[in-house]
């Protein structure tokens, strides 16, 4: 017997509010299969499922699943299909399914496949249980079968971030360096045993033990960051300062003596010859 869903209260997130916004570069690139009419409008229907499934804007060749592809080139399965093989792939499993817990993964797959986030804790937790009976094919399977998808997208549109408002889009959070990530790779390196035994009794090195503790990580990644000048910051104190600065008085007076001219005495080179008289 499978555990029911538990019940959630939806939030009033962006995609559940309608929206008058004029279109601009944040609007999003609907992708529609009954629409396509040529190879290059499936080429990017493909590519477009890739980005939003996988979060990879360079898809590598090892992750592409080309018997899906050659279906839907073909018309044998929809977008919806298309979708869910991608989801259910190895190429999801071991690089988003398998490095995350359950609630970060709840939230991702939302993301991905619904295009919304999880509404809160409670709904995390709610879709947490179904991994945790149904595995993460039952969850996806949940959500491609339910109202919310088939309302928003149907069985032809890839699904797409909706309504995307002062915030970076889904597919640029990287879905593998989170804390419980680094846990998981310190632990595997210890052989899943403590600091103590395993430098006790184990077989793994002093450096690869230094490597593994977490304060190490973070002091090494410190060093690597390039430090950055916040010119916000500068711009805002220089002003300050500017504005209270006090210039000091710094002219003087200058006095100026009063100067007696005195007569004196020139030797002329002729002497005074008195005017003639006209008598």
């Amino acid at each position: 017997m499978s555990i029911p869903l538990l019940e959630y209260s939806p939030s009033s997130q962006n995609q559940r509010v309608e929206g008058y916004e004029v279109a601009n570069e944040d609007t999003p690139t609907v992708y529609k299969l009954n629409y396509a009419t040529s190879d290059q409008e499936i080429d990017e229907i493909i590519w477009a499922s890739y980005r939003q499934v996988f979060s990879e804007h360079l898809i590598l060749t090892s992750y592409r699943q080309k018997f899906l592809e050659s279906q839907l080139r073909n018309r044998a399965i929809n977008v919806r299909d298309f979708i869910r093989g991608l989801g259910k792939s190895e190429v999801f499993r071991t690089q988003i399914a398998e490095v995350n817990s359950n609630y970060r993964l709840v939230d991702i797959i939302l993301q991905r496949f619904l295009g919304r986030k999880a509404y809160n804790r409670e709904e995390e937790i709610a879709w947490s249980i179904v991994i945790g009976t149904k595995g993460v094919h039952g969850f996806i399977d949940a959500l491609l079968e339910s109202e919310e998808y088939i309302n928003n997208f149907g069985d032809d549109i890839v699904p797409y971030q909706r309504r995307r408002f002062g915030s970076r889009p889904f597919n640029l959070v990287n879905p593998r360096y989170s804390s419980y990530w680094r846990d998981t790779q310190s632990m595997r390196v210890l052989d899943y045993r403590s600091f103590y035994s395993a430098r006790t009794y184990g077989t793994a090195t002093s450096e690869d033990i230094r490597k593994s503790i977490p304060a190490n990580f973070f002091a090494m990644a410190g060093k690597i960051i390039t430090p950055e000048r916040n010119y916000q910051r500068t711009i805002a104190s220089v002003t300050t300062q500017i504005g209270s600065l006090e210039i000091p008085d710094t002219s003087r007076e200058v006095s100026t003596p009063e100067v007696t001219i005195k007569p004196v005495a020139v030797s002329l080179p002729y002497s005074y010859i008195p005017p003639i008289s006209k008598n």
